[in-house]
């Protein structure tokens, strides 16, 4: 089993840690709001808090701070990010 961890889903970030959306897994009404408010596939997002209770949770996207159902959140797949200042592979 690999050492690092890297999370499947936004759900999976935890506080503080960024990956790159890859995908939204989501009727197109909701996949386009969300698109709407900065979570487009390639867009890097961070983890910010949650909620008590866990639900819903906060995430980074765009400089813009927006509140997600852990329900949406769980449909929203992810890459790990590169570690900024990092080339990107060509």
């Amino acid at each position: 089993m690999p050492h690092t961890r890297h999370p499947a889903t936004l759900l999976d970030l935890r506080k503080g840690e960024e990956a790159v959306l890859d995908r939204i897994d989501l009727p197109a009404d909701i996949s386009q709001r969300l698109m709407e408010l900065g979570f487009l596939p390639g867009s890097r997002i961070a983890a910010s808090f949650r909620a008590p209770g866990g639900d819903p949770r906060v995430f980074r996207v765009d400089g813009t701070e927006v509140a997600l159902r852990c329900e949406t959140a769980a449909c929203l797949h992810l890459r790990p990010a590169a570690k900024k200042g990092a080339a990107s592979p060509s």
